[in-house]
């Protein structure tokens, strides 16, 4: 519709709007050969553009007014943090807003201070700060922790103390008490060193059957001071490293992944593979890291 004169944010539109622009004929016209649809009642998207997070962004706007403000995981992806799934977006609005959530649309309810909002291409958005403190305690916590992964790593090493404390003051004095706890503690766990949100996840599946806090892509140095590895997770005390193999990335290295970890047990260390099958069955990965402990001798757990 913008070639014809639409305008429209990002590809949605109201459909009172778009109808005074341009017509109503041709407004019946698209939503019959299916350059536009109907996403939520009176709210309107170019059809190859259905799926876009800032489309289906622009269209939560647009339904709740200039009083809302794109939140949660939809903010966050806005933000260019992709660990969390977008599929469904997100919107908060005031107290006492009249709105709903239906298919596609989760509506949240809660204070907007100014300095909470930022504008993203156009689009009214929560600030990071504010999206990961949120995250941390209402979503899902390897989804949580993922995120806050993300965002440490956006920044530099010298900033990422300041961006924690700037959210575990938010944590502190949020009005919904609920989920600060848990949220705390993921924030305190998120290191920004993961590489991949399955390390994120890893990190979190170890800490939660009960071991002590790994360190995150550990450097391992020669004795004249070289980069030998970066190690995924690693208890260097102990000399015990996990190593998560994700297909998308080791499936063409079997042969570079075996011979690093035969120089790394020549080295002293105990080397645990770890797949994504750990990640949904944590009973094997349970089993070879309690065995690992217990071969250093230290065979209790943190919890």
């Amino acid at each position: 519709m913008d070639s014809d004169g639409g305008g429209g944010l990002h590809g949605a539109y109201l459909q009172a709007d778009l109808i005074e622009r341009v017509g109503r004929y041709r407004v019946r016209a698209a939503l019959g050969n299916g350059a536009l649809q109907r996403l939520w009642q009176r709210v309107l998207v170019e059809s190859k553009r259905e799926l876009d997070v800032r489309t289906r962004s622009a269209a939560a706007l647009l339904l709740h007014g200039p009083s809302s403000v794109v939140a949660g995981p939809s903010a966050a992806w806005l933000h260019g943090y992709t660990a969390i799934d977008a599929t469904s977006t997100h919107v908060l609005v005031p107290y006492g807003h009249p709105s709903r959530s239906r298919a596609g649309l989760v509506v949240h309810n809660g204070p907007l201070p100014g300095d909470d909002v930022i504008e993203l291409d156009g689009l009214r958005t929560l600030t990071v700060e504010r999206v990961g403190c949120d995250l941390l305690c209402t979503a899902r916590p390897r989804d949580a922790i993922a995120v806050l992964d993300q965002m440490l790593a956006a920044l530099p090493e010298e900033e990422r103390e300041r961006f924690r404390a700037q959210v575990d003051q938010r944590l502190a004095r949020r009005r919904d008490p609920r989920g600060t706890r848990r949220g705390a503690r993921l924030l305190g766990l998120a290191t920004g060193r993961a590489e991949s949100p399955p390390e994120s996840w890893l990190l979190l599946e170890v800490v939660d059957l009960g071991y002590p806090p790994p360190s995150a892509n550990w450097p391992l140095y020669s004795p004249d001071g070289a980069l030998l590895y970066r190690l995924d997770l690693a208890w260097p005390d102990l000399r015990i490293a996990l190593e998560y193999n994700g297909y998308a990335v080791h499936a063409d290295r079997v042969l570079a992944d075996q011979r690093r970890a035969e120089d790394l047990r020549r080295r002293g260390w105990i080397v645990l593979a770890v797949t994504s099958a750990d990640l949904v069955d944590n009973q094997r990965l349970d089993r070879v890291l309690h065995g690992a402990f217990v071969q250093r001798g230290h065979g209790q757990r943190v919890c």
